[in-house]
């Protein structure tokens, strides 16, 4: 039985994804359901080995390739048609990470797949559980995320729900340190931890959290960036406080 709160339904309809990474990384995924390949020959033939024998497989040229994905988009030589993946539940992946002290990563609002496809890049980079955003205003999966998430959309489960406050009450449920971002925090991201395992939780670019969401953090702390620049972008103050919170026990 799937626990916790529910998730919202996954996006219908296929998507193509492009470019070698995002590519590679899909055919990789035994949770992904990759339905056709365009590619160069080239391209094609330096896949031979990972390409599953029942893959329909069209060889094209590179101005034919182009035509299928968004105007001067780097799809490398290849392009690929896939499901969406089915939607991870809260409580699955809490107790997927029971027993490591692995971090979560929250985004209330971040909308730009950009974004999102490099906080989930940080997020394997820094082996964190999974992200949780809430449905209704996140990117749904898309080439452009996954061109920017490098093939970590395939390895960061990544969590849809419709009420990003509840969400993060079953998060504290399950013993999350909720640490906010905000530049008016009251401390330096780096004495935000305790010996709880961790969630970050980080709005979007100029309006930040929302009130809601700020108040069902445990605590709200600050990145110490230099008073020239008035914050950064809310994917590079993912990476730095995901770098934070890998580095806890070396201070």
């Amino acid at each position: 039985m799937r626990r916790g709160h529910r998730p919202s339904q996954a996006a219908g309809g296929r998507i193509r994804f492009w470019g070698r990474h995002a590519v590679i990384a899909a055919l990789a995924n035994p949770e992904r359901e990759v339905r056709k390949l365009w590619g160069t020959r080239e391209a094609v033939d330096a896949l031979a080995v990972q390409l599953p024998s029942i893959l329909p497989v069209t060889f094209a040229d590179v101005a034919d390739l182009g035509r299928m994905v968004p105007s001067d988009a780097p799809h490398q030589g290849l392009v690929i048609e896939v499901d969406p993946l089915e939607d991870i539940w809260i409580g699955d992946l809490i107790e997927h990470g029971r027993d490591d002290r692995r971090p979560l990563v929250v985004l209330d609002q971040v909308t730009d797949p950009h974004n999102v496809g490099a906080v989930l890049r940080s997020a394997a980079a820094f082996n964190a559980l999974g992200i949780v955003t809430q449905d209704r205003h996140a990117p749904p999966e898309s080439g452009a995320l996954a061109r920017a998430a490098s093939g970590a959309l395939e390895l960061v489960p990544w969590v849809r729900v419709v009420n990003l406050a509840r969400a993060l009450e079953e998060i504290a449920e399950a013993t999350f340190w909720r640490v906010g971002l905000a530049g008016d925090g009251p401390v330096v991201i780096g004495e935000a931890f305790n010996e709880a395992k961790v969630a970050l939780v980080l709005g979007a670019e100029g309006e930040g959290m929302r009130q809601n969401v700020k108040s069902h953090c445990d605590l709200i702390a600050r990145l110490p960036i230099s008073p020239r620049i008035e914050s950064l972008n809310v994917s590079n103050a993912a990476a730095v406080a995901l770098y934070a919170e890998a580095n806890r026990g070396n201070r």
